[in-house]
């Protein structure tokens, strides 16, 4: 298993940044993406897709827009409006139009480069974002694998609902042997 590193006993935090670690999940995701336009009837890629995409959207409300809102100027509704962004792709997610969940996703993935992304970098120190990079994939490991729009997204509600989710879909994806990660493709 994939764990994030253990915390610093001095000098140093190690892991990734909350920027690599988003940046390494949308590539995963824009992967994904290509596999399901070369593989269109394969199930098991949009399994994998909703899985991933579910999983990074709840890490990134658990810990990337609780940041945006406490370090960017005009962070709230920043964080206000990519909210609303997810909660319309989760809603895509739960449905079978794969066409304009994939839309969603690359409007996702280029609104956190090229806007999020770079402002955090330029107001967070360094060691903060790699805590929130070892948090992040700590919440991406137990967030749900299917897509919940109705559950909260916001602390401190999702980080105590996102989990318990994560464990009920876990179970049924072990029951129906759904395949949720892209080593399963």
């Amino acid at each position: 298993m994939n764990l994030p590193p253990l915390p610093p006993t001095g000098g140093e935090t190690p892991g990734r940044s909350i920027v690599d670690v988003v940046n390494a999940q949308h590539r995963e995701l824009l992967s994904l993406l290509t596999k399901l336009e070369t593989e269109p009837d394969d199930p098991k890629v949009k399994s994998v897709l909703v899985a991933v995409a579910s999983r990074h959207l709840c890490a990134e409300e658990q810990y990337l827009y609780p940041a945006i809102r406490t370090a960017v100027p005009g962070g709230d509704e920043l964080a206000d409006r990519e909210l609303a962004e997810d909660q319309a792709l989760l809603l895509l997610l739960s449905g079978d139009d794969m066409g304009a969940a994939t839309a969603a996703i690359r409007r996702h993935v280029a609104a956190d480069a090229e806007e999020l992304l770079p402002m955090l970098e330029q107001m967070v120190p360094s060691e903060d974002l790699v805590r929130l990079g070892n948090r992040m994939e700590t919440a991406q490991e137990a967030a749900p694998t299917r897509p919940h729009p109705s559950s909260p997204s916001t602390p401190p509600w999702n980080k105590v609902v996102d989990p318990l989710l994560g464990v009920v879909d876990k179970a049924r994806d072990a029951v129906t042997g759904r395949k949720t990660y892209v080593r399963d493709l």
